[in-house]
C-alpha cells in the first residue's frame, strides 16, 4: 500500500489527476484477481495434506516456532482438521464473495462444503518442560482451574453407557446473605438461629437441585465456601470455583451445554434446567506444571480441541499463542477456500510481468498508472531479498526473466516458470510450490484489494486543513 500510495503521489506531481490514477489502480486490481483465479490458484484437492502443512511452516518460519516448525505445523493442521464442521448457507455465500475459483466450483457441484471455526480451538499455556512438550487433546478440552477440595475425586467417567454430565455456572454458591438494605426487625433470639439456618438451607437447596439434575462435574466463575463444597464432596462430584467465564461459554458450546447465570424460573421459583448440562465421556484432573488443570475428554457439542502450550516463561508462552494463532488461521483459509498460491515473490513477480504485457493493450492515460502499479508489486520479492541479504537487484531480474519465459512461450514445459520463487537460503530460484513455500489464495487476493484501498483512499484527499490554537499547532 506504501509503494502505491509513494507512486501515485509521483503521478499527481507529474500531472495525471489522481481519479485517472484510483481508476487505473481499480483496473489493476481487476486485471490482476483475475490472473491469480485463472493461473496462479492450485486446488489443495489436487495437492495433499503436506501442502498443508507447508503452508503452516511458511507462517511460522521467521517466528519464534521457525526451529521446530515441523512438530508446530503438524500440530496447527491437525488442530484445525479436528473442529470441522458442516458450512451454513450464508457460510459458502461468504466463500464465494471472498473469491476464488474453487469455491465456485463446489458451489455448483453441490459439493457439501465445511467450516473449521478458530473459537473452537482453546489455546491453553503451562509454564514448565520443553516447547516439544505441547500437545493437542484431540476432541476434549482443558480449562485451567482444579478441584475446589482434596475429598473429591480426581477422575469422573460415564456408567453404564450414560455420559457424564457437566453443570456450567455464573452463580455465586456460597452460604445466602440477605441483601443490602434489607431489614429484619426480631422480636424472639431463637428466631435468629432459625434465620441462619434458612440461609443455609437456601444454598443447600440450590446445590441439590444441580445434582438431581444429573450433574456429576460443576464448575463456576464464582466463589464456593466450605458449607457448600462439604454436599458436593459427599455427592463424589468434581466441583471447581473461580473459572474463566470465557473459557466456560467455550466450553459449553464443545459440551452443547449453556452456561447457567440464574435458577429463577417464570413463577418466581428456583429450578435447575437438565438441558443445560453439557456431556463428555470423562472428566480427569490432570497436573501441568506447578499446578493442575481438569480435561474433559470427548465432548458431545459441536466438536473442541485444546492446544496444551508448554514452554520456559511467560514471554515464550506469548509468543508461541501468536505465532501459532497466525498458523492456524492459514491452515484454516486454506482448507475453506480448498485453494492455494505458490509464496516467496511468485506470485507478485507473475503479475507485475503480466500487468505490464496488460498495460499495453490500454489505449487511455491509466497505461501509466497500470505500469505504475505492476513495478510497485516488486516491493514484495525486492524486500524479501534485501532482509535475507541477498542481492536484490539480480534475484528481482532473473525471477522476472523467469515468468516472463512462461507466460511469453508456447511450449507446455514452460507451464510450471508461474510457480518460480525465490530460494533465499541458497540466494537462487526455485519452484516454490514444490519446495512446499506455498500461502492460501483468498488472502493474497484480500491483502492485494486491502492495500490498494488503502492507497485509493489516500489519494482520494484533496487537501489537508491545519488547525492552530492559541498556544500553537493543534
Amino acid at each position: 500500500a506504501a509503494e502505491l500510495l509513494r507512486r501515485g503521489n509521483d503521478l499527481v506531481k507529474n500531472g495525471i489527476h489522481p481519479t485517472t490514477i484510483i481508476s487505473g489502480y481499480r483496473a489493476a486490481l481487476k486485471a490482476a484477481v483475475a490472473y491469480i483465479k485463472r493461473e496462479m490458484v492450485v486446488n489443495i484437492a489436487e495437492l495433499g495434506e503436506e501442502h498443508l502443512v507447508n503452508a503452516a511452516k511458511t507462517s511460522m518460519s521467521s517466528k519464534i516456532l521457525g526451529k521446530e516448525e515441523d512438530f508446530f505445523a503438524k500440530l496447527a493442521v491437525n488442530a484445525v482438521k479436528s473442529v470441522k464442521m458442516t458450512a451454513t448457507a450464508a457460510d459458502v455465500a461468504g466463500y464465494e464473495a471472498m473469491g476464488g475459483t474453487a469455491a465456485d466450483a463446489m458451489a455448483k457441484s453441490g459439493k457439501e462444503r465445511y467450516k473449521y471455526p478458530l473459537s473452537a480451538i482453546h489455546i491453553l499455556k503451562a509454564h514448565g518442560k520443553s516447547s516439544l512438550e505441547s500437545h493437542l487433546i484431540d476432541g476434549g478440552f482443558a480449562i485451567n482451574a482444579m478441584r475446589a477440595a482434596q475429598g473429591m475425586p480426581t477422575f469422573v467417567e460415564g456408567q453404564d453407557g450414560q455420559p457424564v454430565k457437566i453443570a456450567m455456572l455464573d452463580i455465586n454458591l456460597q452460604r445466602h446473605r440477605m441483601g443490602m438494605g434489607v431489614q429484619i426487625i426480631v422480636k424472639d433470639p431463637a428466631e435468629i438461629e432459625n434465620i441462619k439456618k434458612r440461609e443455609m438451607d437456601i444454598t443447600k437447596e440450590r446445590i441439590r437441585k444441580i445434582i438431581d439434575a444429573g450433574a456429576r462435574v460443576v464448575l463456576t466463575t464464582k466463589g464456593v465456601d466450605d458449607l457448600c463444597l462439604k454436599y458436593f464432596v459427599e455427592a463424589g462430584i468434581i466441583c471447581a470455583r473461580r473459572c474463566n467465564r470465557e473459557d466456560l461459554k467455550r466450553l459449553a458450546k464443545a459440551s452443547g451445554g449453556r452456561v447457567v447465570t440464574t435458577m429463577a424460573d417464570m413463577e418466581g421459583n428456583e429450578a435447575f434446567d437438565a438441558d443445560c448440562l453439557g456431556s463428555c465421556d470423562s472428566v480427569r484432573e490432570v497436573r501441568i506444571g506447578d499446578g493442575e488443570m481438569l480435561y474433559v475428554y470427548g465432548c458431545k457439542g459441536h466438536g473442541a480441541s485444546t492446544i496444551v502450550l508448554r514452554g520456559a516463561n511467560e514471554y515464550m508462552l506469548d509468543e508461541m499463542d501468536r505465532a501459532l494463532h497466525d498458523s492456524l488461521c492459514v491452515v484454516k483459509r486454506m482448507l475453506e477456500s480448498n485453494t492455494l498460491v505458490p509464496g516467496g515473490g511468485a506470485a507478485e513477480a507473475a503479475l507485475s510481468v503480466y500487468l505490464e504485457d496488460y498495460a499495453h493493450t490500454i489505449q487511455t492515460r491509466e497505461q501509466l498508472v497500470i505500469q505504475e502499479y505492476a513495478d510497485a508489486l516488486l516491493v514484495i520479492p525486492k524486500t524479501l531479498s534485501v532482509n535475507a541479504a541477498k542481492d536484490a537487484s539480480e534475484l528481482v531480474a532473473k525471477l522476472r526473466s523467469m515468468h516472463a519465459k512462461g507466460q511469453h512461450s508456447e511450449d507446455s514445459n514452460d507451464d510450471d516458470l508461474k510457480f518460480m520463487g525465490l530460494d533465499l537460503v541458497n540466494g537462487t530460484i526455485r519452484n516454490n510450490l514444490l519446495a512446499g513455500v506455498v500461502e492460501p489464495a483468498i488472502s493474497k487476493i484480500k491483502s492485494l484489494r486491502f492495500a490498494t484501498e488503502a492507497a485509493i483512499t489516500i489519494l482520494r484527499i484533496d487537501d489537508r486543513i491545519t488547525l492552530y490554537d492559541t498556544k500553537g499547532l493543534a
